[in-house]
């Protein structure tokens, strides 16, 4: 343990002193891994399957036009641009280009990145874009203009910050952002919601809800179906609980009496409240629908649309005109199907489409407020997508295929289950060769376990080419702390529980052994950002388990997270460090505390970016300063931009990917090479 930090300079995200430490790093680490004959070819080839023209440009419907945001070789940070369904349908679409991302860039002089836009529902004239300054959290916003593609000269915008905004009307906007001293919360997001009117000055909107400091955020949100125009304010008390409340027509507001910590909102004349604990008889995990207006009046019987159970969870659900698309996950495959309200008779149910095994189905878009339309994406591990466009009650064409962007002869995918320190059954899927007859080899074992994020099959061209083209085999662990298994599944690994989904992981890699399938030293693990704090933990706890780790924008100094950026927002998942009951565990829990000399680490890459406002760099700088002292082996590597994805164009994922692969193939193809870092 360490007392007093040593390293908190490196802390100053943009200090000269911490700046040049990191310039010495990323020279060590180029050197290391990018100056070998092998790097420049890797490189080439995931930015082949980055810029694929071929790719599938999904699409979100917006009135007659559908909507993507495309980035390739000649368009390095992106156009937005729009085309229309019949178009869409020919291999070589039409398309209308509404912002030149890269030009605007240009022209600017500035770094911008596309984070997004808002159109205006339901006219869908204007819009309301938001450009991130090299890849941050925090954006600017700027009214559009469809019509004439130009950004409105005396429209709605607002300065860099972590701003939340979101059309009423035509003149009228709901917005939180940086107003001033006491107007953010401590975790940096705004605190206030207020209305904003048109013509009228930023500072002059009429405040209609204030949150507390300690809260997450508070956010406004207009419902705009026709004949159920509603207004709602949300308040995120923290990462898990949230009050939902209906602002009345005299400004006053309503809380909608759910639990705080159940997600729910109103969809026309129903009120959909998806349970994380029990409540009124159902199950965690559950989805229910009450009428909005009897709920209002006191009425709680719903309509029960789903019931967990101990192998399925929800994944998922969206709304048609008049269809609910309902997904769920068993043993963390998919199912959906379709619910059909029916007045007096509750809600029919079919299935939607067959999803073949250990692949997942996304409702990429549907358009709720006109047609029982949708786009759903049907990939898998070593199924590149497929683009499906249909009518709830009509035909279903296929849209689009992805053509194979890496060979997968001699690999299959199967599903295991590891038995944790506990006794419980963790399921993860292999990709890979069959080890029955070529033994043992390398191995990348992939984690996350946090959050209630769910890791399901996908196909994955860079993973396929930097790591299974090479014979490697790529395992996915779906530890607890993740929702495979619903709200109990990630409670089981929350606040002092967290080691849970460390003792997961590790049952996986000691059965990944027990299997035959890799060795400890050709068994590498991966994981970014609370998936980092998974890479530390398993550094420090489990060291003999792994030849190679890297952990990507992770998160560290468990001591400190809550006072670097938004890691204030997080302590619902892990605990509060000022708080004497947590900061125990929180020790016990913290990699950046717990490193010692003398021990055997596996050696480290460390990656980040000095433009991450949410996870703080300095978690990746100190831990590689400390691990230097101790005399380790670490790498680290530093990316001037592309916020908390870590890179900002196509090129930089590349290159980040050419590292990591390059490290991890190093240190784990037998027989093992001399050291790296």
């Amino acid at each position: 343990m360490i007392n007093d930090d040593p390293y908190l300079w490196l802390e100053d995200v943009e200090g000269e002193a911490a700046l040049a430490w990191v310039a010495e790093r990323n020279a060590e680490t180029e050197a290391a891994l990018a100056s070998g004959p092998g790097f420049g070819p890797l490189k080439e080839r995931l930015l082949e399957v980055l810029d694929a023209p071929d790719r599938i440009p999904y699409v979100s419907r917006r009135g007659e036009f559908l909507y993507n945001f495309w980035r390739d070789a000649g368009h390095a940070r992106g156009g937005w641009r729009r085309t229309t369904l019949d178009e869409y349908r020919t291999d070589a679409p039409r398309w209308e280009v509404l912002l030149d991302v890269d030009a605007l860039a240009a022209t600017e002089g500035t770094k911008w990145m596309w984070a997004g836009a808002q159109v205006r529902h339901p006219d869908h004239g204007r819009a309301l874009v938001c450009l991130s300054r090299d890849g941050g959290d925090a954006v600017e916003v700027r009214e559009f203009d469809l019509a004439t593609r130009t950004f409105v000269e005396d429209g709605f915008q607002v300065a860099e910050a972590k701003t939340r905004i979101g059309w009423i009307d035509a003149d009228t906007v709901f917005i939180g952002t940086d107003f001033g001293p006491g107007s953010l919360t401590e975790s940096g997001y705004p605190r206030t919601v207020r209305r904003w009117r048109r013509g009228t000055p930023l500072e002059a909107a009429d405040l209609v809800f204030e949150g507390e400091a300690r809260d997450v955020a508070a956010g406004g949100r207009h419902d705009s179906t026709p004949g159920f125009e509603r207004d709602f304010v949300v308040r995120s008390v923290d990462f898990h609980h949230s009050e939902l409340y209906l602002v009345t027509s005299d400004a006053s507001l309503v809380r909608i009496d759910v639990p705080d910590d159940a997600t729910a909102y109103a969809h026309r004349e129903h009120l959909i409240v998806n349970l994380k604990s029990d409540w009124l008889g159902h199950r965690a995990g559950s989805l229910l629908a009450f009428g909005f207006d009897r709920f209002l009046a006191g009425d709680r019987t719903p309509e029960v649309l789903f019931t967990p159970d101990a192998r399925t969870a929800l994944a998922g659900h969206a709304w048609t005109r008049h269809h609910l698309i309902l997904k769920t996950m068993h043993d963390v495959s998919t199912r959906i199907e379709v619910l059909t309200p029916t007045p007096g008779s509750g809600w029919a149910r079919e299935p939607l489409a067959d999803v073949p095994a250990l692949s997942t189905v996304t409702v990429v878009n549907t358009d709720p407020d006109v047609s029982d339309e949708f786009f759903l994406d049907v990939s898998g591990f070593l199924q590149p997508s497929t683009l499906y466009h249909g009518t709830i009650g009509g035909g279903t064409e296929i849209l689009k295929q992805e053509p194979a962007h890496f060979d997968t002869a001699g690999l299959a995918v199967e599903q295991c289950f590891a038995v944790s320190e506990d006794g419980t059954r963790v399921p993860y899927f292999v990709i890979g060769p069959d080890h029955a007859s070529t033994g043992p080899g390398p191995a990348l074992l992939y984690g996350y376990g946090g959050f209630e994020v769910s890791l399901t099959p996908s196909y994955g061209a860079v993973t396929g080419r930097a790591w299974l083209e090479r014979g490697g085999t790529y395992v996915i662990a779906n530890i607890r702390g993740g929702g495979e298994y619903g709200p109990d599944w990630h409670r089981a690994a929350l606040g002092a529980d967290r080691a849970r989904a460390f003792e997961d992981f590790a049952a996986v890699a000691a059965d990944l052994v027990a299997r035959g399938v890799t060795t400890p030293a050709m068994l590498g693990a991966t994981g970014g950002s609370n998936g980092g704090l998974l890479m530390g933990a398993m550094v420090t706890r489990y060291p003999h388990l792994f030849g190679a780790i890297v952990a990507r924008v992770p998160l560290l100094d468990m001591l400190r997270f809550h006072e670097l950026l938004a890691g204030a927002s997080w302590i619902a998942e892990y605990g509060d460090p000022d708080d004497q009951a947590d900061r125990e565990h929180l020790s016990e829990l913290s990699p950046y505390h717990r490193l010692a000399a003398g021990e055997a680490y596996p050696p480290l890459l460390l990656t980040t970016s000095t433009r991450d406002d949410r996870v703080h760099p300095g978690h990746a700088r100190k831990t590689a300063a400390r691990l230097r002292e101790l005399g380790h082996r670490v790498l680290l590597h530093e990316n001037t931009g592309g916020g908390h994805g870590g890179a900002g164009d196509n090129e930089q994922s590349a290159h980040n990917n050419a590292l990591t692969h390059t490290f991890l193939w190093h240190h784990l193809a037998q027989p093992a090479p001399p050291a790296l870092g």
